[in-house]
C-alpha cells in the first residue's frame, strides 16, 4: 500500500504522519519511550497495514520537560485531536515502554481513545526519569500531570545499585522490582485504573523483559479488566524482551549501555503473535481495512 509522509512543525507538536495513500477512517498515535527513527518506521508499517498514523516528540524539545517528568497527558489528547482533523473517526493509540504507560492513561482521561496498544507496559505509574522544565531530576516527581495536578507515583530507591553483568550491560529490572517493595505502601494508589476505560485493550510483554516486570504488569492489567468484566488481550512470550519486533521492522539497535532482554528471533516472534490482534484492536469493527 502506497503511502505518503509529512513532517509535523509547530507550537503544539512536533512529529510525523504517515497516511495511506488512499486515507484512512482509523488514526493511531504512536509512543515510543522516545522520539526517533524507531517511532517513524513504526508509523509506516502502520500506515502500510491502512492506518493514519502519527508519531509525536513528547519530551525533549522545544518547551517541553528535558526528560519524563511530569508530562501532561493533554500533550497526547493534541496527537488525537490531530487525527481527528486529519479524518480519523477511530481513534487508538499505541505505546511502548513509559510510551505504553502513556497510552494507558489517555485512554482514562481523554474517552476518544478506542483503542490501546500497550507493549512491555507498566501496571503503576513510576516516578520521573530525568529531570522536569526546572532542570532538576530531584525529589522525585510522576511521570505525567493531568489538569496540572500530578497523576500518583511509586518512587524509585535512591539506593540501588545494578549487578554487574558480563556484558557490561545494566539490566533496570532490579531497581524496579526493588522500588515496588520498598514502597509497597504507595503501589495500589499509582496503580494505573484500567478498569476505567472501556478502551480495546491489547497488551505484549516478554517475560524476559530486562527493563521492568511488564509481564507480570501485563497480568495485573489484564486481572483489573476482568474483575470488571472488561475483555483484555494478553500476548506473551517467555523469552522475549523489553522490545517486542512486528513484521517488517528490523530487528532492534544494539545497546552500548542497557539490557533489554530477548533475542532477535524471540522478540520478532512476539510482535508477529501480537500483530493481528493489534490490526484488528486498531482498525476496529466499523473502519474496515
Amino acid at each position: 500500500m502506497d503511502i505518503v509522509e509529512q513532517e509535523i512543525t509547530g507550537d503544539a507538536l512536533e512529529g510525523v504522519l504517515v497516511r495511506p495513500a488512499a486515507g484512512s477512517r482509523a488514526g493511531v498515535l504512536v509512543l515510543h519511550g522516545s522520539y526517533g527513527s524507531g517511532t517513524v518506521e513504526r508509523c509506516r508499517l502502520l500506515a502500510h497495514a491502512g492506518l493514519l498514523a502519527l508519531g509525536i516528540r513528547w519530551y525533549g524539545g522545544e518547551g517541553q520537560a528535558p526528560g519524563i517528568c511530569e508530562v501532561p497527558v493533554e500533550t497526547f489528547s493534541r496527537g488525537l485531536d490531530l487525527l481527528h482533523a486529519e479524518g480519523a473517526e477511530r481513534l487508538s493509540v499505541l505505546g511502548l515502554s513509559k510510551g505504553a504507560e502513556a497510552a494507558l492513561w489517555l485512554s482514562i482521561l481523554d474517552r476518544r481513545t478506542a483503542a490501546v496498544v500497550a507493549m512491555s507496559p507498566t501496571s503503576v505509574t513510576w516516578a520521573n526519569l530525568g529531570s522536569g522544565t526546572d532542570g532538576r531530576n530531584r525529589p522525585w516527581r510522576s511521570s505525567w500531570t493531568w489538569q496540572g495536578e500530578p497523576l500518583p507515583f511509586v518512587p524509585l530507591d535512591e539506593t540501588w545499585e545494578p549487578e554487574p553483568r558480563e556484558d557490561g550491560l545494566v539490566s533496570l529490572r532490579g531497581w524496579y522490582e526493588r522500588s515496588g517493595d520498598l514502597h509497597a505502601d504507595r503501589y495500589e494508589a499509582a496503580a494505573i485504573p484500567v478498569e476505567q476505560t472501556t478502551a480495546e485493550l491489547v497488551l505484549v510483554a516478554g517475560g524476559d523483559d530486562g527493563t521492568w516486570p511488564s509481564e507480570s504488569s501485563a497480568r495485573a492489567l489484564r486481572d483489573r479488566r476482568l474483575a470488571a468484566g472488561l475483555p483484555t488481550v494478553l500476548v506473551e512470550r517467555l523469552a522475549a524482551g523489553h522490545r517486542p519486533r512486528l513484521p517488517g521492522e528490523a530487528p532492534a539497535s544494539l545497546s552500548t549501555h542497557l539490557h533489554y532482554g530477548g533475542t532477535d528471533a524471540d522478540d520478532s516472534a512476539l510482535g508477529e503473535a501480537a500483530w493481528p490482534h493489534i490490526l484488528d484492536a486498531l482498525h476496529g469493527p466499523a473502519c474496515g481495512r
